[in-house]
């Protein structure tokens, strides 16, 4: 090896180095990743950047009862799960009377992360036929 590609081996080692976040970013992403880890949550947030069967568009807010109703749980399992998500800053959360209304707070993180559920799935299922194929053979 020449001496003139020592300065390209290490300008490339330097640039495949892990990269590391600020403790402050590495925490934001841990807690909103623990929040997301739950079937329920994810199904919430589902839900609520769906637009309603009768106002297609946006999503839009709907009430804790509605939300408890669609996804079959009760309604201090569903207000438990609600808090949770507004906690980590994915819902906004108004009150109207003693309805409480929530909708998605940032849905670019949610979308982001539905993306990657998606994808998780896709390897799933590729990795899935794969093991078929080999049984198979």
């Amino acid at each position: 090896m020449s001496t003139e590609d020592v300065p390209t081996l290490s300008k490339r080692a330097h640039q495949d180095e892990p990269r590391f976040h600020p403790p402050e970013v590495d925490s934001f992403v841990d807690h909103f990743l623990s929040t997301m880890c739950e079937t329920t949550r994810r199904q919430i947030l589902e839900l609520l950047a769906q637009p309603t069967k009768d106002e297609p568009g946006p999503p839009l807010e709907r009430r804790s009862t509605e939300i408890a109703r669609a996804l079959g749980l009760s309604p201090s399992t569903t207000s438990e799960h609600l808090k949770r998500l507004s906690n980590a800053g994915l819902l906004i959360a108004r009150r109207e009377g003693t309805a409480i209304y929530y909708r998605i707070r940032n849905a670019h993180l949610v979308q982001a992360f539905h993306d990657l559920v998606d994808a998780l799935h896709t390897e799933h299922t590729l990795r899935k036929s794969r093991s078929v194929d080999k049984n198979v053979s």
